[in-house]
């Protein structure tokens, strides 16, 4: 039997009961679905007929041909930890905010099991980040993150001093917040909050980005994806944490020394729709775009 993989916000009532109407679909098609043990319970009470129940944690989706989320962009990061080492693709529904990560509004619940049951999503590869943590001279720590790897001050009364490097070459010292480094996946995220740049996902890069820095140099920073970003703690008394994707942390002492380099193994993430990033961009910020007559558009007037 084909078996797709939930991944659900069991928090909100209403992601349990778009997923039971979800899994109720597959199964008319004959295709079931597993569930996570985190989330059993509530899947069950909601009226999923699982087939299997497996751990929630790295590896968990390797059995499944597809992780389908209910959520947040928040779930489907969730969703991304769960697909690591797999081959299995991430498809979002979107029940949060903005929701950049989600392929699929909940209005478009048939779209989806249409797209599952035909197989008709492609798939796209995103770039993620390997980040180690060194004190005094000795890896202590290792993470990842699909969206952005960031350190931040640890007190918030006190300014975290740090100094940044790129491939072996200081950069600036800089008195700040934080700093952001950022895939093209996740520059619409923290990256896009701290006044970084929108990066299309297609593009290859790493981004760098200080948050409210007291310096007259401190600018966003895009470089190559081949380049190693490093990010190291001074000063007396500053102590920091690093975050990544806002869902692992580590604690870095004075003298710490963070390197990001670009991931041993991308996320994929699937895709029903053919639109692109700008109009995901348009619809996802209801920019303003009134008055536009580009080619297509004349095509079409032409027509009519």
């Amino acid at each position: 039997m084909r078996t797709i993989l939930l991944a659900v916000h069991i928090a909100r009532d209403e992601a349990t009961k778009v997923a039971a109407a979800f899994a109720a679909d597959l199964a008319a098609h004959g295709i079931g679905v597993c569930v996570l043990d985190t989330e059993a319970d509530a899947l069950r009470a909601a009226g999923i007929d699982d087939q299997g129940v497996v751990v929630a944690g790295p590896g968990a989706a390797a059995e499944c041909e597809l992780a389908v989320v209910f959520g947040g962009d928040g779930t489907i990061l969730r969703a991304a930890e769960l697909c690591r080492g797999t081959d299995t693709p991430v498809l979002g529904v979107n029940l949060g905010h903005v929701g950049f990560l989600a392929e699929a509004d909940v209005e478009d619940l048939q779209h989806v099991v249409q797209g599952v049951v035909e197989r008709s999503y492609t798939v796209e590869e995103r770039l993620t980040v390997d980040v180690s943590v060194m004190v005094a001279g000795e890896v202590v720590a290792t993470n990842w993150a699909l969206n952005e790897a960031s350190v931040e001050k640890a007190a918030r009364e006190r300014m975290l001093e740090i100094v940044v490097e790129i491939d072996d070459r200081p950069v600036s010292r800089w008195g700040c917040d934080g700093i952001v480094c950022a895939t093209p996946t996740g520059s619409t995220a923290y990256n896009f909050s701290a006044g970084g740049p929108i990066v299309w996902p297609e593009v290859s890069a790493l981004l760098m980005v200080p948050i409210s820095a007291h310096a007259l140099f401190a600018r966003p920073l895009v470089v190559s994806p081949d380049s190693t970003l490093a990010i190291e703690v001074v000063g007396e008394q500053s102590t920091g944490v690093l975050w990544c994707d806002g869902r692992r942390a580590a604690d870095l002492p004075l003298g710490a020394r963070v390197e990001v380099v670009r991931g041993r193994e991308n996320v994929r993430l699937a895709r029903l729709h053919p639109a692109s990033f700008a109009d995901r961009l348009v619809r996802k910020f209801d920019l303003p775009v009134a008055g536009w007559r580009g080619a297509a558009e004349r095509r079409r007037e032409d027509r009519d």
